[in-house]
């Protein structure tokens, strides 16, 4: 067990170090770059566009701040302003399909999935979800309640504090990756060599042969829907390695994580905001459903349809 438990920590070191190295230096951007014009620049350029999809001018700032930051920025957001029930609801919709761009979509190239596809897919699920919800959806219109959330807080002056703020960022996302990564990592690898983990895999088999998946994916979608996408991928970093996952599955895991991710985290975060958070775990569930199943059937149909091709090739071949 002892031997397990070191290669266990030590694959965990590592997946810790190959993330961090794509997560520091990008929170430590982002956090300096809120506290220079530029943030404020996108929010003015965003704000014309707001109205397409029911949401008023100021609703751009949340919007951006989640995108580049997290939710938790963005919720702080919120509520600095009055904003209807019908618009958080669309806001939160919003950002449950496309927050943290830039760090999760980042960490997505070190399993060698492109991150313009997880980018593209997450800005399109999150626009089309506000138009879906804003043409169909006319109630909402009574002012949000928000509960017990800060809303004003202190910001570091001068570029010594910035810089140091944005560092400070950096270093406990670094902190909070380890904490969660290596002792999943140890929890995998005794998994592993107990036989724990095939059995997982056989009993999330059916759900994983809907989206098109073997089912040597289904820890990296375990993983990824309890503790979000950014550290699901050090799960894949391993799976990649240790299962043999495919490129297929892992892009259409990828595909149903970037549409659901932390269901339990991320939708209870919007309870403050006094919003129905019932339509919007069911939103991001159906959808990744639906999505990663329709992609993975046309995948396979064509893989399907090379393989027939290649045979009748070699037949034809054999037969000269």
């Amino acid at each position: 067990m002892k031997e397990i438990l070191i290669r266990g920590v030590q694959q965990g070191l590592g997946v810790t170090w190959t993330l961090s190295k794509v997560i520091f230096p990008i929170t430590v951007l982002i956090t300096i770059l809120q506290f220079t014009p530029v943030l404020p620049w996108v929010v003015e350029m965003l704000t014309p566009m707001m109205s397409w999809i029911g949401l008023s001018g100021e609703a751009a700032v949340p919007l951006v701040l989640g995108n580049t930051l997290n939710l938790y920025a963005g919720i702080a957001a919120i509520v600095s302003f009055d904003f209807s029930v019908r618009e958080v609801f669309i806001m939160a919709v919003m950002l449950s399909f496309s927050h943290n761009l830039f760090i999760e979509s980042s960490v997505a190239t070190r399993v060698g999935i492109k991150w313009p596809i997880v980018v593209g897919i997450r800005i399109t699920l999150a626009l089309f979800s506000a138009i879906m919800i804003n043409t169909f959806w006319k109630g909402g219109q009574e002012l949000a309640q928000y509960g017990f959330i800060s809303s004003d807080p202190a910001s570091p002056e001068g570029w010594f504090a910035i810089g140091l703020e944005g560092f400070q960022t950096a270093t406990v996302s670094v902190l909070q990756l380890a904490l969660i990564v290596i002792p999943l990592m140890v929890i995998l690898q005794i998994f592993r060599e107990i036989g724990w983990m095939k059995k997982i895999s056989d009993r999330l088999a059916p759900f994983t042969k809907l989206m098109g998946m073997n089912s040597n994916a289904s820890m990296t979608l375990v993983a990824g829907l309890s503790i979000g996408l950014a550290y699901g991928t050090g799960v894949m970093v391993q799976a990649v390695k240790e299962d043999g996952v495919s490129k297929k599955d892992m892009y259409l895991a990828f595909i149903f994580l970037v549409s659901c991710h932390a269901v339990v985290e991320d939708t209870l975060v919007f309870i403050p905001l006094g919003i129905p958070v019932w339509p919007l775990l069911l939103i991001r569930l159906f959808t990744a459903l639906i999505l990663t199943a329709c992609i993975g059937f046309i995948w396979n149909r064509k893989q399907a349809r090379k393989r027939r091709e290649e045979l009748a090739d070699g037949h034809s071949y054999d037969s000269v």
